[in-house]
């Protein structure tokens, strides 16, 4: 059973990235507002269900790789080395997710976002879920009960570093500064682990 469904995964996954490159084409060609899930669907030889099956919506198609950042940002803090610090950990996360997104290829479509209120409005969305979602695994790394202010600050610093490094001229130098400030506001602000005589 495992074969056939190793196998089922790997089509899933081609049928998936078909439909994100297919779509990412047209709105590049045609504009993003004149091309629908329809014309999508069409193009890329399924059915409408089937591209919903993947994307839940026509904003997502533009943002296909968000569950893979989001789950980079967590493991940067689940899946680092016992003792290694937080912010250098997340700082290396980021800063392959700004390589990314400022390479040559990424440039149309990041144009395209910021000419569509519809694109910045789901990236404002999707930062908001990330930024969660790290506070979440932050909190969770310090064996906190729930997620501190400080832990929820934090992730949105590290989440907005991004959108900022990614808009400024240099970003490898807009990285650096920022993520100084980061380390310095860790610093003082990081909520203690708790003690095993608090524990219950």
């Amino acid at each position: 059973m495992t074969a056939p469904s190793g196998r089922r995964e790997r089509k899933k996954a081609a049928t998936r990235q078909k439909i994100a490159d297919t779509a990412m084409r047209l709105f590049l060609d045609r504009g993003y507002d004149a091309v629908g899930i329809r014309d999508v669907a069409a193009e890329a030889d399924v059915a409408v269900t089937t591209v919903f099956s993947h994307f839940a919506s026509k904003e997502a198609l533009v943002f296909e790789r968000d569950e893979d950042f989001e789950q980079g940002l967590t493991r940067a803090v689940t899946g680092r080395a016992p003792h290694e610090p937080l912010i250098p950990a997340l700082r290396r996360e980021i800063h392959a997710m700004v390589r990314h997104c400022t390479a040559d290829s990424a440039a149309p479509i990041w144009r395209m976002i910021d000419e569509s209120p519809a694109l910045r409005q789901f990236e404002e969305s999707m930062r908001l879920r990330h930024a969660e979602s790290l506070a979440t695994a932050i909190a969770a790394d310090l064996d906190l009960p729930q997620t501190t202010t400080a832990c929820r600050t934090i992730a949105r610093f590290v989440i907005d570093a991004h959108s900022l490094a990614r808009a400024a001229a240099d970003p490898d130098a807009a990285l650096d500064e920022i993520f100084r400030m980061i380390e310095a506001a860790w610093a003082v602000t990081r909520p203690s682990r708790p003690s095993s005589a608090e524990a219950p």
